[in-house]
């Protein structure tokens, strides 16, 4: 233990000298400090500040951090190595009292947490913070008094819009009332939207400051998240905003919404557009991509820039290296989405593999609800679909369950299964799944006959009678092609000279535009206007036909048809995509003369379709009923190149029967289920015994690796072993059993690739050394290929610098500078055990 400690202090010291603190360490009696006139500070002229003044009622301060005058500043708890820096938490406190120090860190060399005293609870940092840093952020000096008492109007964004708009005779006047506030946007909170905002003030009050709201998609998430802003920002808790997001869309997206709803107050930039002068600005906008490009977000920003980091699609965001951006910043964290926590209903999670879509989002969405201060899984303020609905503000899918002869086979559990001739001319049967389906699996009478179903089939537009507006979402840009091209011939002789090749487009990554296409079908001006009614503005294309775009954050309210050509398995997605028609929508308001306006009333949308080929529905367990069942025709029966239809029933045979070939398969990522039952054996074991949770939690591991040591491994019961728990976890290197049991406990969600540690082990380094952009690509490439190739390393460490000539990383190497060429591999021998890498 003592050696654990030992290590923990040296990397403390070493990251507190490269932070540029002035510090004293009271176990070595170790003083960096220096005066103006660069004389190094004795432990007896530290003295002069209180006799002892490292010296608590109830121990000693491990490090004390000082200020530019030689004053106590930040109390730096230091735990060992392999415990959890948070079990100083209590201790550092009464030590930071006791010096009048606001600010403390905990750290155990690998892990630290900053704690302002002020602002509630310690956060996560990947690298120590500058002094120049802590005392920016401490002449910021936020009141949550004034953000609890904050009252939130329902006209709490209109009064930033239009401040006097009360006094405005049109709106006072009741019949130009409605008029008037569509024609200058004005956006009244909802009651729901105010008990949202409330919900982070009752937060504040009891002490938090990490807030999740789960919103239904169209429930305006964007709009509170305006408000959330404008209380931070006028009650002085936050000096400027970070809104992130995953996609390009949410960005131009919340940019105009944040222009429109608080440009008189506040101004709002996207970052890449205003790199030179974002500071000007109290909201910031951004892609997370664009931060985490080379790590940009530590050598442009100080942690300190944003008081308020609010992240869109909270899961997303937040999701694998994404993650160190949004922990980088202090201070208050909201998180935003979609996604209910319980969209796994009636899925035994347990049996799910564990490289299972599912899995990998049940994952994601729980870290989530831990990250925002949620751990036992209630968000801060939730609204569902099931609430929009109720109220009036959403509305609910018609959900057709569609299936033609093939895809009702695909679905299965046989699959669907052809007779083909291999090469030797033998008779020879292939079985496909659902996945397969045009990617291994293709057929033009099934991709005819989803268009044929949706055509006869789809919600038609109330106004002009046309198909409504609809998205299809494909298996591949290929597919998309394909689809395009049938519903633009089958719409030609369907609706003759109605049409020019535009009743459907082609929306995906490789289109030129594709981006202004989503905007333009929202606008209703894709193609021009329709030309079925002259008074009537609606997009003339009627099908936008996508794979991976406008999933997210698409808004297009008249949206009346949704069609899934593809199997989905992300549940996240398919929320996601079922979210595009719930939005409510008065068609007759696209009326542009008042004349045929007036006569035609009100035609509200009240519902939505969505044409399931796949049975997603059925996959998530849906609970909406399948209103529609329809009898589809049957591609491939009768005529040219039907397929031979499968054997159906069974033949005993009386024959011989000898092995006649060998065909070897590797085993796939999931294991063989006898693998997975050893691991669950052992897994039920560590969760039934009483005591080795606690033990875990404690951070008594050597005594808990010593009781399975002597009690659990390698007994004639089971005979559980090391070696065999890492064959049946199937995973690209060595896992502890340190690991292992953290696993079981559920302290980590899974278990890390080899890639995804590499990833953080640079990170690390990168955070201690911020090679400069021009190099980062290179000293990564150089750092992992030194861990990873022993060849390489070895001409590294031998310096044979010759032999760099011909190894696929010597042009990396050379491209460093000298510093670097040094640091890297000093820095993997002192803090990177090979020995986890290793297969």
């Amino acid at each position: 233990m003592a050696e654990k400690e030992a290590k923990a202090r040296i990397k403390i010291n070493r990251l507190l000298e490269e932070a540029g603190w002035r510090f004293f360490d009271t176990e070595s009696g170790k003083a960096n400090i220096l005066l103006e006139n660069n004389v190094k500070l004795s432990k007896e002229k530290l003295n002069e500040f209180g006799e002892d003044f490292e010296k608590t009622g109830n121990g000693f301060i491990d490090f004390l951090l000082l200020d530019a005058q030689g004053f106590p500043f930040i109390v730096l708890e230091a735990k060992a190595e392999d415990k959890n820096p948070l079990f100083g938490k209590e201790q550092a406190r009464r030590y930071a009292t006791s010096q009048n120090c606001r600010f403390i860190i905990l750290s155990n060399g690998n892990i630290h947490y900053f704690w302002d005293l002020e602002r509630d609870n310690p956060h996560i940092i990947s690298r120590f913070p500058s002094p120049e840093t802590v005392k920016g952020y401490s002449s910021f000096k936020p009141d949550r008094n004034n953000l609890v008492s904050e009252a939130v109007p329902d006209d709490y964004i209109v009064l930033t819009q239009i401040p006097d708009y009360l006094q405005d005779p049109s709106y006072s006047n009741e019949d130009s009332r409605k008029n008037y506030i569509e024609l200058n946007k004005l956006r009244f909170l909802r009651k729901y939207q105010m008990l949202a905002v409330n919900s982070i003030q009752n937060a504040v009050n009891n002490g938090k400051d990490r807030f999740l709201f789960e919103m239904a998609t169209g429930t305006g998430k964007t709009l509170v998240s305006a408000a959330v802003i404008k209380m931070f920002l006028r009650t002085g808790n936050a000096r400027r905003v970070l809104f992130l997001v995953d996609r390009l869309e949410l960005e131009d997206q919340a940019y105009k919404a944040f222009v429109s709803y608080l440009k008189n107050d506040y101004k709002s930039v996207i970052y890449k557009e205003s790199r030179d002068d974002w500071r000007k600005a109290e909201i910031g906008i951004s892609t997370v991509q664009t931060f985490l490009a080379k790590n940009r977000y530590k050598r442009l920003f100080a942690p300190d820039d944003f008081d308020l980091v609010i992240s869109d699609e909270a899961h997303r965001c937040i999701g694998g290296n994404s993650r160190a951006v949004f922990e980088y910043f202090i201070g208050y964290k909201l998180g935003l989405t979609a996604t209910p926590k319980d969209y796994l209903k009636n899925i035994d999670t347990a049996e799910l593999g564990e490289n299972d879509p599912r899995e990998l989002e049940r994952r994601l969405l729980l870290d989530s609800y831990k990250t925002f201060g949620c751990e036992n899984g209630e968000p801060t303020f939730r609204y569902s679909l099931v609430d929009g609905v109720k109220e009036g503000f959403l509305v609910n899918p018609v959900v057709v369950d569609a299936r033609t002869e093939i895809t009702t086979q695909l679905l299965s559990d046989q699959g669907y299964s052809i007779i083909t001739q291999n090469d030797d001319g033998e008779e020879v049967e292939e079985t496909y799944i659902q996945k397969d389906f045009e990617r291994k699996f293709f057929s033009e009478n099934t991709n005819k006959a989803f268009c044929r179903a949706f055509l006869e089939n789809a919600y038609r537009d109330p106004i002009s009678e046309e198909i409504g507006k609809t998205i299809i979402f494909c298996v591949s840009q290929n597919h998309a092609a394909k689809i395009t091209q049938i519903l633009n011939e089958m719409a030609h002789l369907m609706f003759p000279d109605k049409y020019n090749s535009d009743f459907a487009m082609q929306v995906t990554s490789r289109i030129s535009d594709a981006q202004q296409f989503t905007i333009n079908f929202t606008n209703n001006r894709l193609s021009r206007t329709g030309n079925f009614n002259p008074y009537y503005t609606t997009s003339k294309t009627r099908v936008c036909v996508t794979v991976g775009m406008m999933t997210t954050g698409y808004d297009c309210p008249d949206l009346l048809n949704l069609c899934l050509m593809r199997p989905i398995f992300s549940p996240t997605d398919f929320i996601q995509i079922k979210g595009r028609g719930t939005r409510k929508h008065n068609f007759t308001e696209e009326i542009i003369d008042p004349q045929p306006k007036a006569q035609t009333g009100e035609k509200q949308k009240d519902n939505f379709k969505i044409f399931d080929f796949f049975a997603n529905c059925e996959y998530f367990e849906e609970k909406f009923n399948y209103d529609e069942i329809l009898p589809l025709p049957k591609p491939g029966t009768g005529g040219e190149g039907s397929e031979p239809a499968p054997p159906t029933d069974g033949y005993e045979s009386a024959r011989t029967d000898p092995i006649l070939t060998v065909v070897e398969k590797a085993v796939d990522s999931d294991g063989m289920k006898i693998d997975r039952m050893y691991f669950q054996k052992f897994e039920k074991t560590i969760i039934e015994h009483p005591g080795l949770k606690e033990q875990a939690e404690a951070g008594k591991w050597y005594e808990l690796m010593d009781y399975l040591e002597k009690h659990i491994l390698d007994k004639p019961e089971e005979y559980f072993t090391l070696e065999k728990l890492r064959s049946s976890i199937q995973i690209d290197r060595r896992v502890s059993m340190r690991e292992i049991i953290e696993k079981i406990l559920g302290m980590i969600p899974y278990f890390k690739t080899k890639n995804e540690l590499l990833d953080e082990e640079f990170d690390k380094f990168d955070s201690r050394y911020l090679p400069k952009e021009e190099y980062f690509s290179y000293a990564q490439t150089v750092f992992k290929a030194y861990i990873l190739d022993a060849e390489f390393r070895a001409i590294i460490d031998n310096k044979n610098f010759a032999l760099l000539n011909i190894s696929p990383y010597g042009e990396a190497f050379k491209k460093l500078p000298p510093e670097l060429r040094n640091a890297i591999p000093e820095y993997i021998k002192d803090f990177v055990p090979l020995n986890k890498f290793a297969a």
